[in-house]
């Protein structure tokens, strides 16, 4: 009986944490270790507007937008803006894309990223918390805490660089919004990418 209560609990958890994240409510709390090992955490920017960003250096999609520079010229333009960015790794020990503090410090720099802060989600609780699906899949959140956007960078779900000044570009036009004070228009999208490696 009480194995049975623990596993309907730990599912009930489980479904609570993976639904966690709901568009136009409060955005959850979190707490990683950026690259110098100290502690971040969202109460850290309250009353900022804050980007979440995923990332796994190794993905192809990745690659294409801090390859051709993209994702360094974004971060660095709404930081400039007073926007905080915050770029989270959520590879589990022994897959794809783990790095520890070190190596993730070295990649950081060797990319130009222009981030806030690289967070370390090695168990996957930020991800969780957040349902994050794939690399890069973005989210916004305004000054008031609330979620605001979830999904793709842009529209074309492709690894070609030629194809991001094509597209349209989600996570700007949600920034642009919330910096001018306006809704955002299309506050869900489809996020493409590879598979977070929990």
């Amino acid at each position: 009986m009480k194995r049975l209560l623990f596993t309907a609990c730990a599912g009930l958890f489980a479904l609570a944490t993976a639904h966690a994240a709901e568009l136009g409510k409060p955005a959850p709390a979190f707490k990683a270790k950026n690259v110098k090992g100290q502690d971040v955490s969202l109460a850290d920017f309250k009353g900022k507007i804050v980007v979440l960003e995923w990332n796994n250096p190794e993905c192809p999609f990745v690659k294409k937008h801090y390859g051709s520079g993209h994702m360094q010229k974004l971060q660095e333009s709404y930081t400039g803006k007073g926007v905080v960015w915050l770029t989270v790794n959520s590879s589990a020990a022994g897959k794809q894309g783990h790095l520890d503090a070190a190596t993730a410090a070295e990649k950081v720099a060797a990319l130009g990223s222009k981030a806030t802060a690289y967070l370390l989600d090695g168990d996957g609780a930020v991800g969780k918390a957040y349902g994050a699906k794939v690399t890069p899949h973005l989210f916004v959140i305004n000054k008031e805490g609330t979620l605001v956007y979830d999904g793709a960078i842009d529209s074309i779900k492709s690894t070609k660089p030629e194809d991001i000044d094509k597209a349209e570009n989600y996570v700007a036009k949600a920034l642009d919004a919330v910096l001018a004070g306006q809704p955002v228009a299309t506050a869900r999208t489809e996020p493409y990418g590879c598979g977070v490696k929990y």
